[in-house]
């Protein structure tokens, strides 16, 4: 790890001029990423900027029928907090099943959705297709964990449990950068990696997440968040789903569900939430839905699993959704 300076801001607007006039500087809050990708040589930027001395981008609110949580609320709070448990209850069920209570207790929001690639070509000695090679070593290496759909040039899978949820609960993000603050959908905030933008997002350099915004939801709403790894706690997704359901007068209102440890993004499955439209979440209804989960799949040599394990998930999910909706 070579030297380099850290800088504490007061305002986002001073971090985002750091940023446009240092390209090489990074940003820091919890530096559960950021810290171990600087160990293994796969970022080395001069300038650390420190966030956390900015006051009030860990505030977690509701305004104007919005669930409102600042970027750099930890982990840790987010899942604890009771408007986030009681307005968006799928967060915090990703969070709790996203790391060790000590990565919770200093990893923030915004980093989770920030964070790069856990892909080990990425995070080994190897000049992906990510880190600016030509291809992506997994389509004829070891990609057990890799994507079945999005694929291509990468096929590192999304790292962000709570990246998942938010997905399904159709979350906004409000973005700084040196024309003010925009605000998108959180499915356009991430970004599938192509020629010109290798990242998984749509942050420019000079650009920094403030804050997520929620819907508050309906009183027939529904959520829950599934996930299955290779160990029992605290891993990585092999394969998760997030379900968020409406079920109004017995048949499906709205459905939002979400894949995770699949695709480069979190992908929403179209195919599923319009087998659900209008239909009476019942046995049938489940078994078609789960189905059309994974359509388009193209599984790599070694992980075609995740096509039957997703599904399996919602399955589950839905399962579970009918089960709260009564």
């Amino acid at each position: 790890m070579r030297a380099f300076e850290h800088v504490d801001v007061f305002t986002l607007a001073e971090a985002v001029e750091l940023l446009g006039f240092d390209p090489e500087a990074r940003l820091i809050a919890g530096g559960t990423d950021l810290i171990p990708e600087m160990r293994l040589g796969i970022r080395a930027p001069d300038r650390l900027i420190n966030l956390k001395t900015v006051p009030g981008c860990d505030r977690i609110s509701v305004q104007d029928n919005f669930l409102r949580i600042g970027a750099l609320a930890r982990l840790e709070d987010v899942a604890a907090h009771p408007l986030v448990r009681s307005n968006a209850s799928v967060l915090a069920e990703a969070i709790e099943q996203s790391a060790s209570p000590q990565i919770r207790s200093a990893a923030t929001l915004g980093g989770s959705l920030c964070q790069e690639s856990r892909c080990w070509y990425f995070r080994g000695p190897f000049r992906c297709w990510l880190k600016g090679g030509e291809h992506c070593p997994a389509e004829s290496g070891d990609n057990r964990q890799h994507a079945i759909l999005g694929g291509g040039p990468c096929f590192s899978v999304h790292p962000s449990d709570p990246a998942t949820s938010l997905v399904a609960l159709n979350a906004r993000a409000a973005i700084v950068g040196p024309d003010g603050e925009r605000t998108i959908s959180i499915d356009q905030f991430f970004t599938r990696p192509v020629d010109g933008h290798r990242s998984l997002t749509c942050l420019r350099q000079d650009e920094i997440l403030s804050l997520v915004e929620i819907p508050l939801p309906t009183a027939e709403e529904r959520g829950v968040f599934l996930k299955a790894m290779d160990r029992a706690d605290f891993a990585f997704a092999l394969a998760s789903v997030a379900c968020v359901i409406s079920v109004h007068s017995g048949r499906v209102g709205s459905a939002s569900i979400v894949l995770g440890g699949v695709a480069p993004v979190p992908w929403r499955a179209p195919a599923a939430q319009r087998e659900l439209l209008g239909r009476p979440l019942d046995r049938q209804t489940i078994a078609r839905a789960s189905a059309a989960a994974t359509d388009g799949a193209r599984p790599l040599s070694m992980n075609g699993y995740k096509v039957r394990l997703s599904q399996a998930l919602v399955k589950r999910a839905l399962e579970q959704v009918a089960s709260l909706a009564g």
